[in-house]
């Protein structure tokens, strides 16, 4: 499909499909930004199940930005743990603790470049947080969302960011918000 040629109805056929298909997210239940940043920086890697363990197991024992400083990282490991990479993201959400306070008073940035400065948070992530915040529609692009992308003929690219910089173009942004979920589901299922 040349993306310079792809209808409406096009889009509406494919995404309708996918939304017969999708299996929800268990990571909505959080919703305050604090919960929302920290379950996505987790979730990279892993699978939704697992992480949803280790958000229940971490946020038991720090339900704040504060609470979470509080902890080491062999705590913060064993309590995420068997999430992908656990080590290195025990390290991030130590920093991200410490960046969070001495930077942003203890909150959540609301802009992609402050979200960005933390430990661990890349384009994908910080778009992910934004969007389930609804502060900003936008197109997080994974791996699922890059390659199903380039499948279906939407996009000829060849690294994530070229992705969505031509789904941004050719998709009106009413679709934006659900793309990554409709496109990580299906990916998952495989």
């Amino acid at each position: 499909m040349d993306s310079k040629r792809l209808t409406k109805s096009q889009i509406e056929k494919v995404l309708g499909v996918f939304r017969l298909h999708i299996k929800p997210t268990p990571l909505s239940v959080y919703t305050t930004p604090y919960e929302v940043l920290v379950s996505i920086l987790l979730s990279a890697r892993t699978k939704d199940e697992t992480t949803l363990v280790a958000c229940q197991r971490l946020f038991k024992k720090a339900s704040s930005v504060t609470k979470l400083q509080t902890l080491s990282i062999s705590e913060l490991e064993s309590l995420i743990y068997p999430v992908g990479f656990y080590k290195t993201k025990a390290k991030h959400l130590s920093q991200l603790a410490d960046q969070l306070i001495s930077t942003f008073n203890g909150t959540v940035p609301r802009t992609r470049g402050e979200l960005m400065e933390l430990p661990g948070v890349g384009r994908k992530t910080a778009n992910l947080v934004l969007q389930r915040l609804g502060i900003e529609s936008t197109i997080a692009v994974d791996t699922h969302v890059h390659t199903i992308s380039n499948l279906l003929g939407w996009v000829k690219t060849k690294t994530p960011e070229e992705t969505e910089r031509e789904l941004m173009k050719m998709l009106p942004k009413k679709y934006w918000h659900e793309i990554n979920s409709l496109f990580v589901s299906i990916g998952q299922q495989n």
